[in-house]
């Protein structure tokens, strides 16, 4: 890397710097919130085919594995059910469930997916997950099943 005095590739790789700029992010961040027991996501019968369910969850809430400051966002599920339809109040309470777990908005958002698809076996969905302004830069991550 050149200007601004951060260190080059090669140097990260003889120091054993993860980044260029040496934020200290490591493999336990990367992987931090994946396997944490979270509520379980329940369903009801569909009764009819061909249509999409769009579910907007404004209260989404975690913690910043690596900062341990709260994170904040806006969680959208879009999907075309199959057989089995996502029950809200169990949804609300697994995603109010992320506000005690240190986890990475992209980590978040394909665990959330994950979880669902494995709930209902929808035809197809998508989770948008759009975070607050942090330092200036707003995330939205997108995941799509399947």
């Amino acid at each position: 890397m050149k200007g601004g005095g951060g260190k080059s590739r090669g140097e990260m790789k003889r120091t054993g710097a993860s980044t260029p700029l040496g934020y200290g992010y490591n493999e336990r961040h990367a992987k931090s919130g994946l396997t944490a027991s979270l509520p379980t996501i329940e369903t009801f019968p569909n009764q009819y085919k061909g249509y999409e369910i769009t579910i907007e969850i404004p209260e989404y809430t975690a913690i910043c594995p690596k900062t341990s400051l709260p994170d904040f966002g806006v969680i959208t599920v879009h999907y075309m059910p199959d057989r089995e339809c996502l029950e809200l109040k169990s949804l609300k309470m697994y995603i109010h469930a992320y506000r005690n777990i240190g986890i990475f908005y992209e980590n978040a958002v394909n665990r959330i997916l994950q979880d669902i698809a494995a709930a209902c076996r929808p035809v197809w969905a998508r989770v948008t997950g759009t975070f607050a302004a942090r330092g200036g830069l707003r995330s939205v991550i997108e995941a799509r099943y399947p």
